[in-house]
């Protein structure tokens, strides 16, 4: 933690710009906020850590003992004690599951893990990427039955769930929870490229936030965003890839082939009031690709960037 700049709010009150950050998921959380002098930083740390890590203890599929995991390795029928946070990130992650119509789907961490982008880190596996192309696949809306009042989830066919394409956003909401916890007026945070903000900065102005280009090798800025009282996650396929058999595959995997996703589109950027419907959206129109993804995105009103790639060209398509 670093206290950046000391400078005054409108009603004359000293603030004070601190930055916090940490591991967490794989990557990095983040948070620059002004606060008020007196502020109980070390216990608003403390809480931040607490918060995004509990996220990290629950819903990894890298951690063998994570709640998820639990969930995973228990008997078809069985019903499972779970927390309040899977809980609610279970829910959030059937509910865009029906409201996309299976595009945004938990139950490919099969398919995660044959193509190679697991917990194990293991190369491809051709004979099990056939056995599962042959196979009719459960529907995860239908297959996880969901207890929210009693915290407890059941599996109705086997089912490996993978929360990767909604957890970092909940981890931010998470955040975002422990800055109002705390009273803290004007905050930006954020887990890798998902991020949320509030308020202004004192001198009137909005977050800025630094749209990447999808360029493989390369950390480039495309364009920025200004947020206010929003979140913004982006959706790509420039980081995490396999190459096989001369083709460069996303770890973004598309339920309909059950196969890593390939279309024209290279990242997706959603904006919302919560970053765990803004992680859960963008890979949805990541999935669906340029043309269904925007009339998608337009029907629902979800503001998005796609970005596309043909050859070297990019071109950036607001909805």
């Amino acid at each position: 933690m670093s206290i950046d700049l000391a400078i005054r709010s409108s009603n004359g009150a000293p603030l004070q710009r601190r930055t916090l950050n940490g591991p967490t998921m794989g990557t990095r959380y983040s948070a620059v906020f002004f606060a008020p002098a007196g502020t109980n930083t070390e216990a608003l740390a403390a809480a931040m850590f607490e918060a995004v890590d509990r996220v990290d203890r629950q819903m990894s599929t890298w951690k063998a003992d994570s709640d998820l995991n639990r969930l995973n390795s228990a008997p078809v029928g069985d019903w499972v004690a779970i927390p309040r946070e899977l809980t609610a990130v279970l829910a959030a992650s059937l509910r865009i599951g029906q409201a996309s119509n299976g595009y945004f789907d938990i139950g490919v961490g099969d398919l995660v893990a044959a193509w190679g982008f697991g917990s194990a880190g293991l190369a491809p596996d051709a004979d099990r990427i056939h056995a599962l192309a042959g196979q009719l696949r459960p529907v995860t809306t239908k297959a996880l039955e969901l207890d929210e009042v009693r915290q407890r989830a059941r599996k109705h066919a086997s089912l490996s769930l993978d929360l990767s394409g909604i957890a970092k956003g909940y981890g931010v909401d998470e955040m975002a929870r422990v800055m109002d916890t705390f009273a803290i007026p004007s905050w930006l945070v954020g887990i890798d490229g998902e991020m949320r903000a509030k308020g202004l900065k004192p001198d009137g102005s909005p977050w800025a936030i630094a749209l990447e280009r999808p360029k493989r090798g390369t950390r480039d800025i495309m364009g920025i965003i200004e947020l206010t009282d929003m979140a913004v996650a982006t959706s790509g396929n420039y980081r995490h890839f396999v190459d096989l058999e001369g083709k460069t595959l996303s770890h973004t995997m598309n339920p309909n082939t059950a196969a890593p996703l390939e279309n024209t589109v290279t990242s997706v950027s959603v904006l919302a009031p919560t970053c765990i419907e803004a992680d859960a959206w963008a890979t949805v129109l990541m999935v669906l690709g340029e043309k269904a993804g925007r009339q998608t995105a337009d029907m629902l009103r979800i503001d998005a960037i796609f970005v596309t790639c043909d050859g070297s060209m990019l071109s950036t398509l607001a909805s």
